[in-house]
């Protein structure tokens, strides 16, 4: 039943213009531990173990700090090693990031917004957390509740009846012409 209310509402948003960005059809079931899985994301959820950090000069203003520490912090998360811990779902998302690097088939994050290395570092995998949190916007839609379930249906019954009352109305109009002899 409920995968029958997901189908007509999804022709419902598609009818309306609204893409639904999803790489394939996932089932309920991935959707809803996808949604668990984001709810439950955080600045921890990514084990920092799998990243390779490094440290370097970072550029603009700021004098001698600029010049001679490496306070710029960039992290490279292997895709190999990210894709096994996010759900398969938000996979497309990920790799069309605009930190994706596909020469390297690694996300490339970087922060130089601090003068202090560790923050330049936290902020790395804030970006990370964030970005997986976007494609999990952009991937996953929203639950739908009973009342939008059911507004929808009324919605395609009240177009689907109008539609057969045009049809109607059209064959009528036509079938008069037919009696009709020009003479």
């Amino acid at each position: 039943m409920l995968a029958k209310l997901w189908k007509t509402a999804w022709r419902c948003r598609r009818a309306a213009g609204a893409s639904l960005r999803r790489s394939h059809t996932a089932s309920d079931d991935e959707f809803r531990a996808a949604r668990t899985w984001l709810a439950q994301l955080t600045a921890e959820t990514i084990p920092r173990s799998i990243c390779a950090v490094s440290f370097s000069r970072s550029s603009g203003p700021g004098g001698q700090n600029v010049n001679k520490v490496n306070s710029k912090a960039t992290i490279k998360v292997p895709m190999s090693a990210l894709l096994p811990l996010v759900p398969k779902i938000l996979h497309p998302s990920i790799r069309s990031s605009r930190y994706y690097a596909e020469n390297s088939q690694a996300l490339v994050i970087q922060a130089d917004d601090s003068r202090k290395q560790s923050q330049n570092l936290n902020a790395c995998f804030d970006k990370l957390t964030s970005m997986i949190a976007e494609a999990g916007r952009a991937a996953v839609p929203g639950e739908t509740s009973p009342e939008q379930k059911k507004k929808v249906q009324k919605l395609q019954k009240a177009a689907n009846e109008a539609r057969i009352r045009m049809k109607k109305a059209h064959s009528n109009k036509k079938s008069s012409r037919k009696g009709r002899s020009d003479e």
